[in-house]
């Protein structure tokens, strides 16, 4: 695969797609059914210089984002940050069918406004696509007249009034698909429940291999990646589902071993460090304390006391 092109501005984007100049330059709603795809290619890798939000349902193509390849035959709604790469990928000789729509909208469109600090709070923006926000259809139609809105305005009324108008009319969106990640985050409990026992075995494995002292301790990088999930995405489930953090999981496992080896063997607290892929005694005894109270010898000896 050849280096991604990157589009730097929303005309260019329309340039690539065969679609009309945009009426503005800073943000754009386009038509998915007006985007047209280049049949010399069988594949198109790109990174885009400004946000896209998409509503979309794609025939006869799959979209490829990072290492994996997804499905769009379902509506779904997509978020992507600029300099994320992606490509679309024909599924078959059949030209793809495109449904929906597509709000892009340039980093300079969002200065002296609120929305340019407060679009970092949105982690969608951060998601992978296999967690992308799925739509009931009361919630699409929400979603739609906002964007009717947003069309409108930048059709007919361009003047001082309309970036704060256009603005307040992103945000919304951003709010409702906030709540709406929050309502999938629930309503999808068995799937979201499965992650968490696949979180735990994985622990539970990891820990068990018995080679700590070379792999040391696990990262959130690489728990995220073994259950194909965003750092972001892990996060936010796991704040729903248990209140704590990917990292507490991680230490909270690194406290259950150590607890255990500390009342039942004689190791000493420098080889229960280093067996657990600490590097340094001291790290382990700091992250013990702060999670205990006790320190690896106060509690050994209190454990033993009570015995």
């Amino acid at each position: 695969m050849s280096v991604p092109r990157r589009i730097k501005s929303i005309s260019e984007f329309h340039k690539l797609r065969n679609l009309p100049e945009p009426e503005h330059p800073l943000v754009s709603v386009v038509d998915y059914r007006l985007i047209q795809h280049d049949s010399s290619y069988d594949w198109d890798s790109l990174i885009l210089d400004f946000y896209s939000i998409s509503l979309k349902r794609t025939s006869n193509a799959k979209i490829r984002y990072g290492q994996q390849v997804y499905d769009f035959d379902e509506g779904v709604l997509f978020f992507m940050a600029p300099n994320q790469v992606f490509s679309i990928t024909k599924s078959s000789d059949a030209a793809m069918q495109h449904a929906g729509w597509l709000l892009l909208f340039h980093p300079d469109f969002l200065w002296n406004t609120s929305l340019a600090k407060a679009i970092k709070k949105y982690d969608f923006f951060d998601y992978a696509v296999n967690e992308a926000l799925f739509l009931s259809a009361k919630e699409e139609s929400t979603l739609n007249g906002i964007i009717q809105n947003i069309e409108q305005e930048y059709q007919t009324n361009i003047d001082k009034f309309s970036q704060p108008i256009i603005i307040s009319q992103i945000e919304t969106l951003l709010n409702y698909a906030d709540r709406f990640y929050q309502r999938q985050f629930i309503t999808r409990q068995v799937s979201n429940h499965q992650i968490l026992d696949r979180l735990e075995r994985l622990l539970a494995d990891y820990f068990d291999d018995g080679d700590l002292m070379h792999k040391g301790l696990p990262t959130v990088k690489y728990i995220s990646d073994s259950l194909h999930v965003s750092p972001t995405y892990l996060r936010n489930l796991l704040q729903l589902l248990t209140g704590q953090s990917t990292q507490w999981h991680i230490h909270h496992k690194v406290i259950e071993i150590a607890k255990e080896q500390l009342s039942t063997t004689d190791r000493s607290v420098s080889e229960i460090a280093y067996n657990l892929g600490f590097e340094h005694p001291q790290s382990f005894s700091k992250l013990f304390k702060s999670k205990t109270n006790l320190t690896p010898l106060a509690f050994r000896a209190s454990f033993n006391g009570w015995s």
